[in-house]
């Protein structure tokens, strides 16, 4: 198993209090695949710098950071490619990132 980080896009137009609904499903994508969910960072609504799609100017971001197999990375681009609530989706290697503690 491999530690990877998620950096998901969520569109959420017109259901802006779907978010922690949104963030499950997700979670069940990533477990359904076999994955082990570590943490889960909800970060906040950004417009896009430059706009792809007229109908969708911004975007709920959520951090993910969770061990899986590396085949079930494609499983999981795979399955959530016909998701209409993620827009975009990021994976990285996170095997080698190590935290810094919290400054005081």
């Amino acid at each position: 198993m491999k530690r990877y980080e998620g950096l998901f896009i969520l569109n959420l137009a017109g259901k802006e209090e779907g978010l922690k609904e949104a963030v499950d499903r997700v979670s069940a994508e990533i477990a359904a695949v076999g994955g082990k969910l570590e943490t889960v960072q909800k970060m906040d609504k950004k417009a896009f710098a430059r706009v792809a799609d007229r109908r969708i100017s911004s975007g709920h971001y959520v951090n993910v950071i969770f061990e899986a197999k590396p085949s079930a990375i494609a499983e999981l681009q795979n399955r959530i490619r016909h998701s209409e609530e993620i827009f975009r989706a990021l994976f990285t290697d996170a095997s080698s990132m190590v935290v810094a503690p919290a400054a005081v």
